[in-house]
C-alpha cells in the first residue's frame, strides 16, 4: 500500500491524476459532499452559536469507509478537493470524520493541495506546495449552508400552510423568481404605442442605399414625433417632387476590442446563446472537460477550473497564447503587450484564473475525435474566446452622411467597412435581445453630390414590451443584482423549473400561477428577504467571511433575529389572505364579490360565497361568455360516484370532471386518446395510447394506467427488438441521424436508420 493518499471529489479526476502521480500515490474519490446537515428541524442550533448537526450522506457512506480504511494505512494524506469554498468545506468535513474515528494521529500528515488545472506541472507543483485547510473559506461555506437551511426550514412550512403543500422558498431562489415575475408584470402593464419612420431610397452609380429621416423643419426627430399615418402622409406629401443633395459627410475610424476570457457566468450565457445548451448542461460538460478526457496519449484536463469570477490569465498561459498567435497569424494580429481585463464582478472568487484551455496548442480539431458533440462545441468556444481575447482589436472605417431633400427634411445614412478583422477572425461575442445593428456599406459620397429620389416611403412601428428572460439574460441579471454566485446559477434555475414556479416557453421564462402567488406572498410579507440589494449585501458579507474580514456567527445572528421575528408575526395569516385576491366585480349568479383564487390547476375566478355559490370562470374569460352553469355531459354519469359529469376548463384546456368535486375527484380527457394498437410490452394487458404531458409534449403510455405505468416518449411500433427481443421498437427522429428504429431499453442500444437525415429534413 502506498504511503501517500490523495483524496479528490470525482472518480474521473482520480483516473487522470493517477497518471501524473504514479504508483507512490493511492487516489480515492469522495464523490462530492461527504456530510450534510441533518434534514430535520433543529439541525442548526440558533441558541448555541449556530452549532450544526451533520451526518454522513447515505449514498457516499461506502466511499467514506474506503477513505477511512486507506487513511489507516497511509502516512501522508493530501486533500485535493475542488479549489473553491465547497471543495474547502468537503476537505474540512473529511477531516472531521477522521477526527471522530480517531484516525488523525501525530505520526501522519494531513495537508490541503489546490490546483486550478489538471495538467502534470500544475498537479506536481500543488503536491509539492501543500497548505493547511483555510478555515475562513470553510466558515463562509458553513454560514451559507446555515442561512439556506434556516430560510428553507422556516419559510417553506409557512408556504405549505398558507399556499400549498410541497412548495419551497430559498434565500437566492426567491429573488430570482421575483425577477421573472416582475418582468411578467411589466409585460402585462405595457401599453403599445404607434410610431412611424420615413425612408429615402436612392443610389449612386450602380450601388443602392437607404437613409432615414432624422430632422424635419430644422428640428431633430424623436421616436414619437411621427405618431400616426396621417402625420406620415402629410410629410410625404410635402416632400414630393423635391431633390436630394449630400450636405455633409463624416468619416471616422472605429475599433472594437475582444471580450474578456470566460468566467462561469459569461460561459453559461454564451453557451445558452451560441450552443443552445442549458446552464446545467453547460456546467456538467465543462466539469468533464476539466476533470480529463483521454485524447489518445492519455487522459488530460482540457480546461482550467470552471467555477470562477476572474478574467485574469496566468503569465505562462499568456506567453503560450501570444506564441500561438505569432505562429499562426500575421504580425498585425499580435498586440505589443498582453491584453489585460478588469473584473466587473463584485468579488472575484478566490483569485482563480479565467476559464481557458490548459494548452492553446491543443486545438479543437486535434481533440475532436475524442470528444462528444457537446464537449467539442463547448471546448471549441472556450478555445476561440481565449485565443481572441489576446488578439488585436478589429478596425472599421465608418461614415455618416446627411442628405437634404428639399429645404425641410434631412435624412441620415450610415455605414461601416471592416478594414482589419483582428480578433473577429476567430470569435465574436453574442448578445441577448439586441436588434441587428450592422450598418450598410455606402458608395463614395462627397458634399454637394446630387442624388436621385428613387422612393420615399414610411414604415409603421409599434413599441414592444420588454422581452421575457432567457436562461442567458437571467444569468446576466442575477450577476448584475448580486443574487447568488455564478456556481449556483444553474441550480437556482433548475429549482425554479423543478418546483414548477416557472416554465420555459420558446426558451423564455414565464411564471406559473403558483410561482406568481408564491412571489406575491414573499414580496408582500417578506419584502426584505427578496430585496435585491439585501440579497447582494448578504453575499458580500459572506465574501468578507471567506477572506477573514468578518466572523460568521455574528452575520448569522443578525440575520436570524429579524427573520425569526417576522416568521412568528406571519403565522396568523390565513390561507385566504394569501391565495385569494378580491376583484371589483359582483357574481352574476348570487351578487356577492368575485375573487381570483389559486386551485390545483392554476388561478381562476370564483365567487366568495363558495360553497353555497359554485360560480367559476377562467382567469381572463369575459363574464358574458362564461356560462353560469357548467356544461353537462349527456348520457353519462361519473364511474366512481354516479354523479353528473361536467365539461370543465383547467390550466391545460378542457376536460371532463365530476360535478361532486371536491368530494369526488374523478377526471378524464375531453377527447379519447389515440390508440396506437401496440400492445403494452410490460403488462401485455393494455395497449399504448397517445397522450400529452402538461407542457404539451406527446408521449405514449399504457391505457391501464395507474395499474401499469409503462411509458415512452417516441411513437411505438409492433416489432420486437432484433438485439434484446424487447416486444416493441420506437421511431426516433433527429436532425443528425434522421428517422431510426430504436429500442426503448436504454441498456440495449439497438438502432437502425429508416430515413436518412437529408430525406427526413425534407419530409
Amino acid at each position: 500500500m502506498p504511503d501517500n493518499l490523495l483524496i479528490v471529489e470525482s472518480p474521473s479526476k482520480a483516473k487522470t491524476l493517477q497518471k501524473y502521480l504514479g504508483k507512490d500515490f493511492q487516489i480515492l474519490a469522495s464523490y462530492g459532499h461527504v456530510r450534510g446537515l441533518v434534514r430535520k428541524d433543529g439541525s442548526v442550533d440558533t441558541e448555541n452559536d449556530f452549532k450544526m448537526k451533520y451526518q454522513v450522506i447515505d449514498k457516499n457512506k461506502k466511499h467514506v469507509d474506503a477513505i477511512c480504511a486507506a487513511v489507516k494505512e497511509a502516512k501522508h494524506v493530501y486533500l485535493a478537493t475542488d479549489p473553491d469554498r465547497e471543495g474547502e468545506a468537503i476537505s474540512w468535513h473529511i477531516m472531521e470524520i477522521l477526527r471522530g474515528k480517531k484516525l488523525v494521529a501525530p505520526e501522519k500528515t494531513f495537508k490541503r493541495v489546490v490546483f486550478h488545472e489538471i495538467t502534470e506541472s500544475a498537479v506536481l507543483s500543488a503536491v509539492a506546495n501543500p497548505r493547511d485547510i483555510d478555515n475562513d473559506l470553510v466558515n463562509a461555506q458553513q454560514a451559507r449552508s446555515a442561512l439556506d437551511y434556516l430560510v428553507g426550514f422556516n419559510l417553506s412550512p409557512l408556504l405549505w400552510r398558507k399556499v400549498r403543500t410541497g412548495l419551497s422558498a430559498g434565500r437566492v431562489q426567491s429573488p430570482a423568481l421575483r425577477l421573472i415575475c416582475e418582468r411578467e408584470i411589466e409585460i402585462r402593464a405595457f401599453v403599445t404605442q404607434e410610431y412611424w419612420t420615413l425612408h429615402l431610397d436612392t443610389h449612386k452609380g450602380r450601388q443602392k442605399f437607404g437613409a432615414k429621416l432624422s430632422q424635419w423643419q430644422g428640428r431633430k426627430l424623436e421616436q414619437f414625433d411621427i405618431p400616426d399615418a396621417a402625420r406620415h402622409e402629410e410629410i410625404l406629401a410635402a416632400l414630393q417632387g423635391k431633390t436630394a443633395q449630400v450636405r455633409s459627410v463624416e468619416k471616422r475610424k472605429k475599433s472594437r476590442s475582444a471580450a474578456a476570457p470566460f468566467t462561469t457566468s459569461t460561459l453559461q450565457q454564451e453557451a445558452v446563446r451560441k450552443l443552445g445548451m442549458t446552464t446545467d448542461r453547460t456546467m456538467r460538460t465543462a466539469q468533464q472537460l476539466y476533470e480529463g478526457i483521454d485524447v489518445g496519449g492519455g487522459t488530460v484536463g482540457l480546461i482550467t477550473y470552471m467555477r470562477t469570477d476572474s478574467v485574469a490569465l496566468a503569465n505562462d498561459a499568456l506567453v503560450e497564447i501570444r506564441d500561438y498567435i505569432g505562429q499562426h497569424f500575421d504580425k498585425d494580429y499580435l498586440p505589443k503587450e498582453p491584453v489585460a481585463y478588469k473584473n466587473k464582478a463584485k468579488n472575484a472568487q478566490e483569485a482563480h484564473e479565467a476559464i481557458r484551455p490548459t494548452s492553446i496548442f491543443r486545438t479543437p480539431d486535434s481533440v475532436k475525435a475524442f470528444l462528444s458533440p457537446e464537449q467539442f462545441k463547448l471546448y471549441q468556444m472556450i478555445w476561440k474566446r481565449t485565443l481572441a481575447c489576446q488578439m488585436a482589436a478589429a478596425k472599421f472605417d465608418t461614415v455618416g452622411v446627411d442628405i437634404a431633400v428639399g429645404d425641410e427634411a434631412m435624412f441620415r445614412a450610415s455605414g461601416q467597412t471592416l478594414v482589419f478583422p483582428g480578433f473577429i477572425a476567430v470569435y465574436q461575442e453574442d448578445a441577448d435581445d439586441v436588434e441587428d445593428e450592422d450598418e450598410a456599406r455606402l458608395p463614395p459620397l462627397e458634399e454637394g453630390d446630387e442624388l436621385p429620389v428613387d422612393k420615399l416611403s414610411g414604415e409603421q412601428h409599434f413599441t414592444q414590451p420588454p422581452p421575457r428572460y432567457s436562461e442567458a439574460s437571467l444569468v446576466k441579471a442575477l450577476e448584475e443584482f448580486g443574487i447568488g454566485r455564478p456556481s449556483t446559477y444553474a441550480s437556482i434555475i433548475s429549482t425554479l423549473k423543478d418546483r414548477e414556479y416557472v416554465i420555459l416557453d420558446k426558451k423564455r421564462f414565464t411564471p406559473t400561477d403558483t410561482g406568481e402567488v408564491v412571489n406575491k406572498f414573499l414580496t408582500d410579507h417578506f419584502t426584505q428577504y427578496v430585496d435585491y440589494n439585501f440579497t447582494a449585501k448578504l453575499e458580500d458579507r459572506l465574501d468578507d467571511v471567506s477572506t477573514g474580514k468578518l466572523d460568521w456567527i455574528p452575520v448569522l445572528d443578525e440575520f436570524w433575529k429579524k427573520f425569526h421575528q417576522q416568521i412568528e408575526e406571519k403565522q396568523s395569516l390565513s390561507r385566504k389572505d394569501v391565495t385569494h385576491e378580491e376583484i371589483d366585480e359582483d357574481c352574476p349568479k348570487c351578487g356577492k364579490k368575485l375573487a381570483i383564487k389559486l386551485g390545483k390547476r392554476g388561478r381562476f375566478i370564483s365567487c366568495t360565497g363558495y360553497p353555497e355559490c359554485t360560480y367559476t370562470r377562467n382567469l381572463g374569460e369575459d363574464a358574458e361568455s362564461a356560462p353560469l352553469e357548467p356544461e353537462v355531459v349527456e348520457g353519462r354519469t361519473c364511474p366512481k360516484c354516479d354523479s353528473a359529469l361536467h365539461i370543465k376548463t383547467g390550466r391545460y384546456g378542457k376536460f371532463i370532471g365530476c360535478s361532486a368535486y371536491p368530494k369526488c375527484k374523478h377526471i378524464e380527457p375531453l377527447e379519447k386518446p389515440k390508440d396506437t394498437g401496440v400492445e403494452c410490452p410490460e403488462c401485455h394487458k393494455g395497449s399504448l395510447i397517445e397522450r400529452k404531458s402538461r407542457y404539451g409534449k406527446l408521449f405514449y403510455s399504457c391505457n391501464t394506467y395507474p395499474d401499469c405505468k409503462y411509458a415512452t416518449w417516441n411513437p411505438p411500433i409492433a416489432e420486437p427488438c432484433p438485439k434484446c427481443n424487447w416486444p416493441i421498437l420506437t421511431l426516433k427522429t433527429t436532425k443528425r441521424r434522421g428517422t431510426e428504429k430504436v429500442c426503448p431499453q436504454k441498456e440495449c442500444g439497438y438502432s437502425e436508420v429508416v430515413i436518412p437525415p437529408e430525406t427526413a429534413a425534407k419530409a
